[in-house]
């Protein structure tokens, strides 16, 4: 009897050993039961902030570069208007200049008795009046002959007559100047209307 008691007690003592040698293990899903952040989670998280925030700044680029090359166009535009229109004003005084001219020469058709030279100098300042115009895209509008067009042409009276349409142009009174593509006087001009047959036909009357 003594002895079978004696290896139950060392088969006892050899269990508890073993427990002793092996080391604990936590489960998985017990190793933050104190709270403590994930660091693996914690890096993608800040990572995917990170992409976010580079997205954001590279959409960011992507507009100021757009809204500045619209700057860059906008101003290239207002600077080519101001060239090409820049001398606008100090021609369109000129005008008179011309128009007193042009009604010089034309009042000495006919006159025997007009300096030559005078008149070849009006000619030859108009000319080079002209020619300055020319220089800065200015040119005369051709407007005798044309359908009347109010965007070009001022009508200051009508003329009935029959040898031209209705609504044609038959006289410039001041000539209109366009400036590149800009209208810089409209043409004074008088416009066909289509001549009244006042001519009735007497009835035949039977005595």
């Amino acid at each position: 009897m003594s002895e079978k008691k004696t290896i139950k007690i060392e088969t006892d003592s050899k269990k508890a050993k073993s427990k002793e040698a092996e080391p604990e293990q936590t489960p998985p899903d017990e190793q933050n039961i104190n709270g403590e952040e994930d660091p693996m989670k914690a890096l993608e998280a800040k990572f995917e902030a990170k992409e976010k925030e580079a997205e954001e700044n590279y959409d960011r680029l992507l507009r100021l570069s757009a809204e500045f090359e619209n700057y860059k166009k906008r101003s290239s535009r207002e600077s080519e208007e101001f060239r090409k229109f820049a001398n606008q004003s100090l021609i369109k005084e000129m005008l008179s200049v011309v128009d007193n001219l042009e009604l010089a020469m034309n009042s000495t058709n006919g006159h025997k008795a007009i300096d030559k030279d005078l008149l070849q100098g009006l000619e030859m300042t108009h000319k080079e009046i002209l020619k300055v115009f020319e220089k800065f895209n200015v040119k005369p509008i051709d407007a005798k002959g044309q359908p009347f067009d109010p965007t070009f042409h001022e009508a200051v009276m009508q003329e009935a007559t029959n040898d031209y349409a209705k609504n044609t142009v038959i006289n410039e009174m001041q000539r209109g100047y366009m400036i590149h593509d800009r209208l810089l006087r409209p043409s004074m001009v008088v416009v066909a209307k289509p001549r009244e047959n006042k001519d009735c036909e007497k009835p035949d009357r039977n005595d």
